[in-house]
């Protein structure tokens, strides 16, 4: 295998390759469009050499993440945990690819690797210090970006770091079918709680419950009355929020959280404006019924990621977890993938592939 790697590898370095690209156009106040975003082939790359002296990486681009975090980026805003994309630059964010020059002595040429990197074919990477290396094994390579990745250390850490579960809780999910909200689910399930989750869709109601094993599930969007939906899958209450969603969610769930209970703040996928957000009314539970609420990143939590691997996999490959990914073809499906997450449009975790190795 090491072999066929490097031979492949061979054979594109020396070449002058026209390098397409996912260009951000400007920065937004509300929904990501497919027109803020435009595919344009980018001055032609030599494959030849990464620069001596630079600690650099030229890698080939395998798979894509889509991910919610990066609407974030799209705005003007410099006081958030990770900066702002610059008008008339590539898009980055995490993604799988082949190492094919080095001038770095932690990677070779034939190195899978996964982390941040450009939406284009080919990127020049200066900072390796972020990026993982992928042994190769039996699990899909796109799972890097996404079980075995920020969505899936998310939804680990998460779990068990910020929502301190036990033995027999009761455990909501928003957005449920989600990158992060399946696999929270599916580890909640595993240790014993009572899960029940929220979806879009029936297609995706349908999912949680015959697939993914949760409890219960179902549409946000046909019931009329969020704190009724919960008081009849909750009768007893919440011990466990995991937020995915913010607004009018968040608020029924606060009414109908248990004494001691534990909200995560993963993401708040609702807010249409990040500019003009949505308020929150029903603060005041958290005082009396001593509701612990906490905003997280992965980031985190770094420390435990080598255990999550461990952990993770092991589940996966004894089928005790269930991954969906929903697989878009081609840098070229970039923008509209993306788009798509915010309308749910999506089933599972977005990747977009590049390239088939």
């Amino acid at each position: 295998m090491e072999k066929e790697e490097g031979e492949a590898v061979e054979q594109l370095l020396g070449k002058t390759v026209e390098n397409k690209q996912i260009i951000f156009k400007g920065y937004i106040e509300g929904i990501p469009k497919e027109t803020d975003m435009e595919l344009k082939i980018g001055k032609k790359l030599n494959l030849e050499k990464v620069p001596k002296g630079s600690n650099g990486l030229l890698v080939k681009n395998l798979y894509l993440s889509c991910d919610p975090f990066m609407r974030g980026r799209m705005r003007d805003f410099t006081g958030s945990y990770i900066p702002p994309f610059l008008p008339g630059e590539v898009i980055e964010g995490f993604g799988v690819s082949k190492v094919l020059d080095s001038d770095n002595p932690d990677f070779k040429p034939g190195d899978i690797i996964s982390g941040f990197t450009g939406w284009e074919e080919y990127s020049l990477i200066y900072k390796p210090e972020q990026l993982r290396k992928i042994q190769a094994d039996d699990m899909p390579l796109s799972y890097h970006v996404g079980l075995l990745g920020m969505p899936g250390f998310t939804a680990y850490a998460g779990f068990y770091e910020v929502c301190t579960p036990k033995r027999g809780d009761y455990v909501f999910v928003s957005a449920a079918s989600g990158a992060v909200g399946q696999l929270v689910g599916q580890l909640a399930k595993l240790h014993g709680c009572y899960v029940v989750g929220s979806a879009g869709t029936k297609q995706k109601v349908d999912i949680l419950k015959d697939k993914l094993g949760f409890d219960g599930a179902f549409n946000y969007k046909e019931e009329e009355d969020l704190d009724k939906a919960l008081k009849r899958h909750f009768p007893e209450g919440i011990d466990i929020y995991f937020d995915n969603v913010g607004g009018s969610m968040l608020d029924a769930a606060l009414l109908n959280m248990r004494i001691n209970g534990r909200i995560a703040i993963c993401g708040m996928v609702s807010q249409q404006s990040l500019s003009n957000p949505q308020g929150i009314y029903n603060l005041f539970q958290l005082i009396t019924r001593r509701v612990k609420m906490q905003g997280f990143l992965q980031s985190d939590y770094l420390h435990l990621f080598p255990c999550f691997l461990k952990d993770v996999t092991s589940l996966y490959r004894q089928g005790k977890i269930t991954y969906l990914e929903d697989m878009n073809e081609g840098l070229e499906s970039g923008p509209s993938a993306f788009v798509g997450l915010f309308s749910g449009q999506n089933i599972g975790k977005q990747v977009i592939r590049v390239s088939h190795h």
